[in-house]
């Protein structure tokens, strides 16, 4: 029972990487195509968002899928994506 348990959890992590891993690019595309309309952000705004956006990819690239899924979507917050 334990086993059986441990594993499901195990595939269930193991999903849910993969699933995190898939998103990122989509969401720094969104992030590139927003920023190449010249949104309407204060300079210190703009900083922020360049700023997650470059963090969310090297996360990405570091396998910190998570954290930088939760870096990609403040960026679109802050671009307004939904």
């Amino acid at each position: 029972m334990l086993r059986t348990t441990f594993l499901a959890a195990l595939l269930a992590v193991a999903f849910t990487g993969t699933a995190f891993a898939n998103s990122c690019p989509r969401h720094m595309k969104a992030i590139d195509e927003a920023l190449a309309k010249n949104p309407q952000l204060t300079s210190a705004q703009l900083a922020e968002v360049k700023k997650l956006r470059t963090d969310g990819e090297n996360l990405h690239k570091a396998g910190k899928h998570a954290e930088s899924e939760a870096a990609l979507m403040k960026a679109e917050g802050m671009l307004g994506i939904k």
